[in-house]
């Protein structure tokens, strides 16, 4: 079960990238994040003729978050329960027995904006959550744009990003508290080396240089890890005219 993670940045721009990398990565979900599209112009049509069923909450302009699954998902949810918020960031959904939630994390803007408390905020709402699902769904996958780099490995200059937005101790903190639910980075299950990158700049020839960050990550349960048996980052979308500044990261559980 190949299940994956793209931040799109924006679908109807992307959606001839979306295709092709359906075509062929061939992955059973995928989680895609910043939609930028309201509901009524999701392109479920288009997305079915490639074999995939829909499940999606956006807003026009910005945010917006999706499920694409080879099997109907249920049990869908579209918001944090007990946090009120406008931006649409959240989707989970039950899909061939494995709980998968999508998330675009806030960005946060800088250390000590208002953007900021806001995000950490966000995600102690979403870690009260997660406990409540990781006990109702012991084989849960976590996902999506993270908007924050783990560890020093994670980013191209750590000297350079120590402090800031994305790289931030409270950042990096809320992120160790999801982990401590049981959750394993499925990334560093197989590959320890720093310099493996999911985002890079548009500006300053990002990729070509590979100053980039590893933001974009899909966690499995601690009941999933036994089945953990690849997982990766898809360089290649991130090459094509007119890409996301995201790469598709993914895992592949064994049956």
């Amino acid at each position: 079960m190949k299940i994956a993670t793209w931040n799109v940045n924006s679908l109807n721009v992307r959606m001839p990238h979306l295709k092709q990398w359906l075509v062929e990565a061939q992955p059973d979900v995928v989680g895609l994040q910043e939609t930028k599209l309201d509901d009524p112009r999701f392109p479920d049509a288009d997305i079915a003729a490639l074999g995939y069923r829909s499940v999606f909450c956006g807003q026009k302009t910005y945010n917006g978050v999706a499920l694409l699954s080879r099997v109907p998902a249920g049990e869908c949810v579209v918001a944090i329960p007990g946090f009120e918020d406008e931006q649409k960031r959240v989707i989970a959904a039950t899909i061939d027995g494995v709980r998968v939630v999508n998330l675009y994390v806030v960005n946060g803007k800088a250390v000590g904006d208002p953007k900021y408390d806001y995000k950490l905020r966000w995600l102690a709402a979403v870690r009260d959550w997660l406990a409540e699902e990781i006990r109702a769904h012991p084989e849960l996958v976590v996902l999506g744009d993270f908007n924050i780099a783990p560890d020093d490995r994670d980013v191209h200059d750590p000297a350079a990003w120590h402090g800031k937005i994305l790289c931030s101790t409270p950042e990096r903190d809320a992120l160790r508290a999801l982990l401590d639910l049981g959750l394993h980075d499925s990334f560093r299950l197989h590959q320890q080396e720093a310099g493996h990158f999911s985002w890079w700049d548009y500006r300053l020839g990002g990729l070509r240089r590979n100053l980039g960050l590893r933001i974009d990550l899909v966690l499995v349960s601690e009941a999933l890890r036994a089945r953990c048996a690849a997982a990766g980052i898809d360089r290649e979308p991130r090459t094509w005219e007119r890409p996301s500044d995201h790469a598709p990261a993914w895992v592949t559980l064994a049956r």
